[in-house]
């Protein structure tokens, strides 16, 4: 797979993971203060994709946290069932023919190794929560596209129950924002194999997939994720899709998610917090 001409690094210094502003605190019996603050960088990233001849075709627009933008690109179109392996994808590049030269990176064009049939986007991208469609029928959709998860692995309590602050201690940028998610994979024993951060906590996994894809880790049914916010059905679609066995969250889960873990094979984890965690799914990964 050939990478862009222009590294994540050469994108414009204000479009960043985060981008210093000005700002008036205030406290109560204490004069009004301006100061420097940083806040997280959120930008629209278009994707566009097209077999290895032929037109490009607009997949999706997201707004996201930039920095990543190819891992993101390529966990989203496995995530949402548009491509089965790291070898479907032939070249991820900036598009350099935008109408505004300010919005070069935020437009990114993927080349498949295969012809790119434009309406299976109705067939094959995922109903997510955000779009207000749920239910049985979502999860159907999702079920077709999946891989069957294995049985195992087995992960103890205590390695799960350190996981939170083993995310949070390389959660750079969010210690500079307090603004974005994470999702963190894992091996079974609790080392730490990938970190993402962006300002969409569907797109933090994506990047974290897109990541472990790219290097040819894939299906990930060795590794565990955790999230740094709640667990949504988008989540265990993306999880279940990729073939992570367990998904942990430090919030809650959604009912749908909850119906959909124990339907797709994955362990569902929430509320892992301090010294305590509930199991909503497939128990039997988890060593008490």
């Amino acid at each position: 797979m050939t990478d862009a001409a222009e590294p994540d690094d050469a994108r414009p210094a204000l479009a960043g993971p985060s981008a210093r502003v000005r700002v008036l605190r205030l406290q109560r019996g204490e004069r009004p203060v301006e100061r420097t603050d940083r806040v997280a960088g959120e930008e629209p990233l278009e994707i566009r994709v097209g077999g290895p001849d032929g037109p490009l075709t607009q997949v999706a627009v997201t707004m996201r946290t930039p920095g990543a933008d190819f891992e993101l690109v390529a966990g989203f179109l496995l995530t949402e069932g548009l491509i089965g392996e790291r070898h479907d994808i032939a070249d991820i590049r900036y598009c350099a023919d935008v109408e505004q030269p300010e919005q070069q990176y935020n437009v990114l064009s993927v080349r498949l190794s295969r012809p790119f049939d434009a309406s299976a986007l109705q067939r094959n991208m995922f109903a997510s929560s955000s779009c207000g469609v749920c239910g049985k029928a979502s999860i159907d959709m999702v079920e077709v596209h999946c891989r069957p998860i294995p049985a195992g692995p087995e992960v103890a309590l205590e390695t799960l129950l350190g996981l939170p602050d083993a995310l949070r201690a390389r959660q750079r940028t969010f210690e500079r924002t307090g603004g974005l998610h994470a999702t963190g994979l894992f091996t079974p024993a609790g080392g730490l194999v990938e970190l993402r951060e962006d300002i969409g906590r569907h797109n933090a996994m994506d990047k974290a997939v897109g990541a472990r894809l790219m290097q040819g880790d894939a299906p990930l049914h060795g590794r565990v994720a955790l999230v740094s916010g709640r667990a949504g059905f988008e989540l265990v679609q993306k999880a279940a899709v990729a073939g992570l066995p367990v998904l942990a969250a430090v919030g809650a889960p959604s009912s749908i998610a909850v119906d959909a873990a124990r339907r797709l094979g994955v362990t569902l984890v929430g509320f892992l917090r301090d010294d305590r965690c509930n199991v909503y799914a497939h128990p039997e990964r988890i060593a008490p």
